[in-house]
Order: C-alpha cells, then sequence, then structure tokens
C-alpha cells in the first residue's frame, strides 16, 4: 500500500472521481448524507465499508439496482459479493451498510484515516498488511489461475514454470503481482493500476497472461470468448494464500470480534452459493 500521506477531503474527491458513470462528488456527497439521514432515522449505527467496484464478481459498478446492491453515488450502486457479505456482516452487528467507493491503493490509508470503518474488497491478510490493520478470519478462499488467448500457446499449460519465457502481469499491490516471480525465466510485466487494465494488456497483445483468481477469471472468459483460463495440475500452481479477509483498524477489537462472529454464522455452504450468484449477476455474463 501507498504510504503518502493525503487529507481525508482529497481521498474522498478521488473516490468520487473514480465512481464513473458521469458521477461527481456532489452526487457522492449527497448520497452519503442520504444513507446517513436513513441511519439516523432508523437508529442504527453505520458500518462504512471500503471496497473497489471495480473487481467482479466480488465488486462492481452498475446504474441499475437490485436486491443485492447498495449506492454509492447519487446515480451508480454497488453489487457482487464483497456487497452480499458486507450487507449480511452489518446486519449481523445490527448496523446499516455503507459501501464507500475507494481507488485500491487508498483502501488501508482510509480506513486509517477514519473514513471508513471496514475493507471488505478481496483482500488477503498479509504480513504487510498485518502491520497497519488487523483482520477477520478468511471469508473467502479461491484458487490462482491465468488468464491466456485462447488460441495462446499457453493454454494448455498445466505448471506455472510452462510460462517460462512469458510476459505476465499482475495487479498493483495484490498477491498476485508478488506471485509471478516464482515463474522461472518469466518476464515480469510492470504490475497493472487495475485488473481491468491488464485484461486490456492481455488482448491487445502486449501481455502473454493475466495472473487471476478463478471467480473473477470465470466473468472475464465469459464475456470475451478469445480468452481462457489456465488451471494448474496439483503442487503445480503458485505458493500463495487464496484467502480473502475483512480488515479493520488495530484498535477495534471490539468490532472485529463482531464480525468475526457474524462470520462463524455464515456456512461454508452458503458463502460458496453467495459466490456462484455473484458469477451468474456480474455484468461480464450479461
Amino acid at each position: 500500500m501507498k504510504r503518502s500521506i493525503i487529507s481525508a477531503a482529497a481521498i474522498l474527491a478521488s473516490a468520487a472521481l473514480l465512481a464513473g458513470c458521469g458521477s461527481s462528488t456532489t452526487a457522492a456527497t449527497e448520497a452519503v448524507k442520504t444513507q446517513e439521514t436513513e441511519a439516523a432515522a432508523s437508529g442504527k449505527e453505520v458500518l462504512r465499508v471500503g471496497m473497489e467496484c471495480n473487481y467482479a464478481p466480488f465488486n462492481w459498478t452498475t446504474t441499475e439496482t437490485n436486491d443485492f446492491t447498495q449506492p454509492i453515488t447519487g446515480v451508480d450502486y454497488a453489487d457482487g459479493y464483497d456487497v452480499v457479505m458486507a450487507t449480511k456482516l452489518a446486519g449481523s452487528i445490527g448496523r446499516d451498510v455503507q459501501i464507500v467507493k475507494l481507488d485500491w491503493d487508498n483502501l488501508i490509508l482510509s480506513l486509517q484515516n477514519d473514513q471508513i470503518d471496514a475493507i471488505i474488497a478481496g483482500m488477503t491478510d498479509t504480513p504487510e498488511r498485518e502491520k497497519e490493520v488487523a483482520f477477520t478470519s478468511p471469508y473467502y478462499e479461491s484458487e490462482e489461475v491465468m488468464i491466456v488467448k485462447a488460441d495462446s500457446k499457453y493454454a494448455g499449460a498445466s505448471s506455472i514454470q510452462d510460462f517460462s519465457g512469458a510476459t505476465v502481469q499482475g495487479q498493483m499491490n495484490t498477491v498476485y503481482d508478488e506471485v509471478i516471480d516464482q515463474i522461472e525465466g518469466v518476464v515480469h510485466q510492470p504490475a497493472a493500476e487495475t485488473f481491468p487494465a491488464s485484461i486490456q494488456a492481455l488482448q491487445a497483445g502486449a501481455i502473454d497472461a493475466v495472473v487471476s483468481e478463478l471467480p473473477v477469471a470465470n466473468g472475464v472468459v465469459a464475456a470475451n470468448s478469445g480468452l481462457a483460463i489456465v488451471r494448474f495440475e496439483e503442487g503445480k500452481g503458485f505458493t500463495a494464500d487464496t484467502t480473502v479477509s475483512v480488515a479493520v483498524r488495530k484498535e477495534d477489537t471490539e468490532l472485529k470480534d463482531q464480525l468475526e462472529k457474524a462470520l462463524s454464522e455464515i456456512s461454508a455452504d452458503e458463502r460458496n452459493s453467495l459466490m456462484e450468484a455473484a458469477v451468474e449477476r456480474q455484468p461480464a455474463n450479461g
């Protein structure tokens, strides 16, 4: 995560700009005010949850509402597995949820600056991140794969070492960028700022493969018939933690305990069902 010091106001402005679809700082501010007013009327405390809203099926931005969406600006809504989990967890601890859309690199900084209360954004608990925030137990476990062009010579790979000599990219400040150097002789392309940017680079022929997690790759390939997923034989894949957890401030031990208890009440079967539903619902499958 970036260590630069910026104001909370600057972060909020940045988040509003990232919301897209014609949204503005004013719209974002009005949406937050509306949520706070509704929360005050309900008498419930708000759980402010940060995420990218740009990493389907975990989270994405849409202008259409459904039973799973939460507002992020006056015109945009957040949907996805993380949104559903955030809503369920907030409800379990007696709070209303508020989704705050932020750039990935600003998530931990925004948590530390008290702009949000928790990060539910497909984030893996790593030793480096543990120095800055506290994590719950995992709320989902995935599988690391590669996305390649369907007609690529790498489409039939069964080991990560089959990508020796290939140009491979991952998203900046994620495990998916860090593991690339496990491939001997790989050409480690500088990390992409966003996951969609790496897919665009793959389609343009600038790189040979993108490291991804399986649910995300399923959505990408469903929307792009020219791409394919490479899954690895047992013992021949990446060595990495493929779980994702909720992050909170280190001092928020009570909140962490509350979220931990709420997570314990969601079975593995329910978590998998929620992810399958998100994969089916995401725009890439539309």
